[in-house]
């Protein structure tokens, strides 16, 4: 048992190190990285390019690095949008490691690029254990997920900057409060922020902006 224990916080260690090398590449390179993490489905992508959206016409450079178990779906919708974007097969694992975002970052032209997004493998539980090394981590859910996500996964929870809840149009067609997910997040983490968002109406987007602390010269969101 204490074999296993060593074992797992060696790994642990090793990942957190790796994590803080692509935090000082990013710095060096002056990239503000932003990662997401949600479930398959939960609006990752929609949210990503909602925010290029409003960040382009302000000459914010955007580019995306999209971790998947299978295929390169949302790497083609960034590509299809002129967005630079890097996909990380994740051979079935439900989590990105810090070694393959070092991989991708030096792919980038990071000269060139302003805010990077670290689109994380649909799951929640996985990531929890793998820091990536960018500035700000967002959790993104749909309440199509149910209202108890946050108390089923408290560890991914505790340790998050902020908490995007997507599809809020759905909510009372599917019987979910908003009103537990943000007093469950609350609990668990006093500190983070939460925003509610509705992207096909594209409702909150100027929320999510501000919470992000994305700024435009000549706007105000």
């Amino acid at each position: 048992m204490d074999e296993m224990r060593t074992k797992s916080e060696d790994l642990l260690e090793r990942q957190i190190l790796r994590a803080e090398e692509n935090y000082r590449l990013l710095k060096e390179q002056k990239v503000r990285a932003i990662s997401l993490i949600g479930s398959i489905g939960s609006g990752k992508t929609s949210l990503i390019e909602q925010i290029i959206d409003r960040a382009a016409p302000c000459g914010i450079v955007v580019a995306t690095i999209v971790g998947a178990a299978h295929g390169e779906d949302d790497v083609q919708r960034f590509r299809a949008r002129g967005i630079l974007s890097v996909g990380i097969d994740s051979h079935g694992a439900c989590h990105l490691e810090p070694k393959a975002i070092n991989d991708a970052l030096h792919s980038l032209p990071l000269a060139e690029i302003d805010l990077l997004f670290i689109e994380n493998v649909g799951c929640l539980r996985g990531p929890a254990d793998y820091p990536l090394g960018g500035e700000t981590e967002a959790v993104v859910i749909a309440v199509t997920e149910g209202d108890a996500v946050v108390h089923k996964n408290p560890k991914i929870f505790s340790q998050t900057d902020l908490v995007v809840i997507t599809k809020v149009d759905l909510a009372a067609a599917v019987g979910v409060k908003t009103e537990r997910i943000v007093n469950d997040y609350s609990q668990i983490n006093p500190h983070g922020k939460i925003v509610l968002t509705d992207t096909r109406r594209r409702r909150g987007i100027d929320d999510l902006l501000r919470a992000l602390e994305i700024e435009c010269a000549n706007t105000q969101w």
